[in-house]
Formats: structure tokens, sequence, C-alpha cells
């Protein structure tokens, strides 16, 4: 064989070795540093972690799981959002009831130490929104689809809300807002990102977070490929200020019908919540 296809061959192995299996599984630890106008002094320091799209029974299984559960509880967070696609309608069928039960081990653990919430996304109900609520109930995780949840110290409040997922027409934002009490932060869950259009413009929430888009999964020189998500296409990953609001994409935890990453690595958030007035 000629040096010269070796040489192509070894790169293209090198490649695809640290894309489907060494990237995949190099998990990022995001420090996000945020100062919420609404925020009261008595939750400044607050510790959110957020993961997304862990598509459990696809690359995501137990061992993988476990290590992004140790990774989260190390950070000693405050509290845990998961922003939807807990399932992975390509597990093979006869396998699925363990990936199920694996991945509600997991989040009992979890939720055993710090209070873990989590909306649904549109893989979720695909493969059976019913499945996936039993399996959030076992894991012991606080659904937030259209409701919220507030946590009190004192005399003042700090509101963590959520969407049922807007792509299968789930989400009822109405329902929320009219919940949330007019005083104290407000942080949304929402699936798909670019419903932050829509929840900024009701000026009441500081922070929307989702997941959804994986960050493209592949990305050379800062850009994504030009292949985008549906409902991912104007806020795909990062942070980004959409009127008053910010709005932050998580890249997820697992993956989705391509199994490979590059310089995409999948992300830990951590919000680290401030006061304005701290």
């Amino acid at each position: 064989m000629e040096l010269g296809k070796l040489f192509l061959i070894l790169v293209f192995l090198g490649i695809w070795i640290y894309t489907t299996s060494i990237e995949p599984a190099w998990l990022e630890v995001v420090h996000i540093p945020l100062v919420l106008p609404r925020l009261d002094d008595a939750f400044d320091g607050f510790r959110l972690v957020q993961i997304s799209d862990i598509h459990m029974g696809g690359w995501m299984n137990k061992k993988r799981l476990a290590r992004v559960v140790d990774a989260i509880l190390a950070e000693r967070p405050d509290a845990v959002a998961i922003t939807g696609d807990f399932s992975c309608e390509r597990a093979p069928i006869k396998k699925r009831p363990r990936f199920m039960i694996e991945l509600s081990t997991e989040l009992r653990r979890l939720s055993a130490e710090t209070l873990t919430f989590a909306v649904l996304g549109n893989h979720d109900h695909w493969e059976g929104g019913h499945l996936v609520r039993r399996v959030l109930k076992n894991g012991g995780v606080i659904e937030l689809s259209n409701r919220i949840y507030s946590f009190k110290r004192g005399d003042v409040q700090f509101h963590i809300c959520g969407v049922d997922d807007i792509w299968v027409g789930r989400a009822n934002l109405g329902m929320v807002i009219e919940k949330i009490p007019e005083e104290g932060a407000a942080i949304l869950l929402a699936h798909e990102p670019d419903f932050a259009d829509i929840s900024a413009a009701t000026e009441r929430f500081d922070l929307q977070i989702s997941g959804h888009s994986h960050g493209g999964q592949i990305k050379f020189s800062n850009k994504r490929l030009p292949l985008e998500t549906h409902l991912a296409k104007k806020y795909p990953a990062g942070l980004y200020q959409v009127g008053s609001m910010k709005q932050y994409t998580n890249r997820g935890v697992g993956m989705g019908g391509f199994k490979v990453r590059f310089n995409c690595r999948p992300e830990i958030t951590i919000f680290e919540l401030r006061a304005e007035e701290a």
C-alpha cells in the first residue's frame, strides 16, 4: 500500500475514533455567572445546574449517565434543571424497558441529593410522554410542564417555571404566567430555544434555558454546519440577550441520530445567579 493512502486511512481512523468515542464522552462543565435584576439578595449565589438531551438508549447508557450525575453532584448545586429529550426513539425496542429503568435509577440518585426539575422534549412525546413521565416520577424528578415551583426564603421568592414541548404543541405559556407571583425572579425551562422570542415578549422571565439543538454536534471555526434544527435556528448554542431576557442553550449530554461530536463537547452548565444589588 502506498504511504500516502496509508496516511489518509490512519488520519480518517483517528478522526473517527475521536468524534465517535473521545469527544462524546469528554464532558465540559461550563460556569455562567448571571446577574438577574429581580433576584433578591436572599438568593444571591444560588447555583442552578442544567443538563439536556440525555437520549437514553441511543449512545447514552447507564455508565455514561452515571458519570454525568457524578459530575453534577460534585458541583454541589442548589437545584438541577433538565430541559427535555430523555428518550431516544432509535433505541432497540426490546431494550427500552431496561434503559428506562436505568434512567430512573440515575435520576433518583440525583434527586436524592438536590431538587431536580424537568420539562419534556419532542422526542419524549414521540416516544410516549406517559412513559417518560413515569420515569421522572419514579426518579423523584419534579416535572414543570406548564407549571411553576417557588423557592421561599423568609418573605421573598424565586421561581423556576416550565412549559411542555413546543414542537408538539403542548406548551401553555399563558397558564404559567397566570401562576407566577408578581414579585421575584423567574427562570423558564423550555426545550426548544427559539421559544425565547415568545417568552421574552411577556417581560416576566429573567432567563430561559433550553437544549434541543445539541449545539449542532459538529462545528468548524466556531460556526455550525449548515444543518439546522427546527425551533433552534436563532439560538443554537450558548448565551443570548433576547429583549430584557437572557436565553441560554445547552449543548446536551447525549446525541441524536448522528452519533458524532466535533468541537462541540457535551455540556453541564452551572448558572451562578447573582442579585443585582449584591
